[in-house]
């Protein structure tokens, strides 16, 4: 087989307004490697051509923005969009810009309209671009918005996965991306836009203290044995797989560490779940808890 053969897929990264720390989970990933990522082939003759990502490209100022301009050109229709961060709109965008065109700032709401209109899907990596986040918390002065909202409200049709989390795990948005080039599709989404295979079931339903809250036995204070509910633990309502799956290597989680579920990777985050370290009130909880 000749290197010819492999089918190289565009992506393009922008980053809006966040904290880069999705982009920091998946530098993080172990297998694949970044590097394995970026350099081999994800799929047999599929290989992922990352033309723009404005934290780990050693390209900058105009000839690297020009790659966005370009990949509309010359690539619509076949490259995957990433969005991580939430999307400002307030006074037309001006709370945000993606470098230039004619001697006038490009605002992050045009680049992001533009680009998802030309990509084959768009992923909207992290609670922020998912759902808006912390960027459009109350008061939200700059309007930001979800990039699933703002494409709504512009008529664009392409696609959108939801891949929530503050950050995501790395494998989510890995998996992800292996089943937008194996099938072609977005995969199975449940209503919110997210796979289903990572966020099928509550953090509650696989939580290793759940038999703890089923014989009612909750630990009144921070390193105590027993379920976390009465600390403020977000599980119940949160949909993940970090239980099963871990993190930092599969080293630990959240609660494994003694801390609660913050239900950061739902659309509530974080404002209809605070505050955080107190018990949720009957209303939020699923009706068969």
């Amino acid at each position: 087989m000749s290197y010819s053969q492999v089918q190289e897929v565009p992506a393009v990264w922008v980053q809006t307004a966040g904290c880069t720390g999705c982009s920091v989970s998946l530098l993080n990933t172990v297998n694949p490697s970044i590097k394995h990522l970026l350099i081999d082939q994800v799929l047999p003759l599929k290989h992922i051509n990352l033309r723009f990502h404005p934290t780990v490209m050693a390209g900058a100022g105009k000839p690297a923005v020009d790659i966005l301009d370009d990949s509309v050109e010359r690539a619509s229709g076949e490259y995957i969009l990433i969005v991580e961060g939430s999307i400002p709109t307030a006074h037309e965008g001006l709370y945000g810009s993606i470098g230039e065109r004619d001697g006038k700032p490009v605002t992050m709401m045009t680049r992001v309209s533009e680009l998802s209109r030309h990509a084959s899907a768009v992923v909207a990596l992290g609670t922020c671009a998912a759902y808006g986040g912390i960027p459009a918390a109350d008061p939200n002065p700059t309007g930001c918005v979800s990039v699933a909202q703002l494409l709504g409200e512009q008529g664009i049709k392409t696609p959108v996965i939801n891949i929530p989390g503050c950050p995501p795990h790395p494998d989510w948005f890995v998996g992800t991306i292996a089943t937008l080039l194996l099938t072609g599709s977005t995969g199975d989404l449940d209503e919110y836009r997210r796979p289903k295979a990572f966020y099928g079931k509550t953090i509650h339903e696989n939580c290793p203290r759940r038999a703890y809250y089923d014989e009612n036995k909750f630990a009144a204070k921070f390193g105590e044995t027993g379920c976390n509910y009465n600390l403020g633990c977000r599980g119940p309502v949160t949909h993940a797989d970090c239980p099963l799956r871990l993190w930092n290597s599969r080293v630990n989680w959240c609660i494994g560490c003694g801390s609660t579920c913050i239900g950061c990777t739902e659309s509530a985050f974080p404002d209809d779940l605070s505050p955080l370290y107190e018990k949720l009130s009957p209303p939020q909880l699923p009706e068969d808890m």
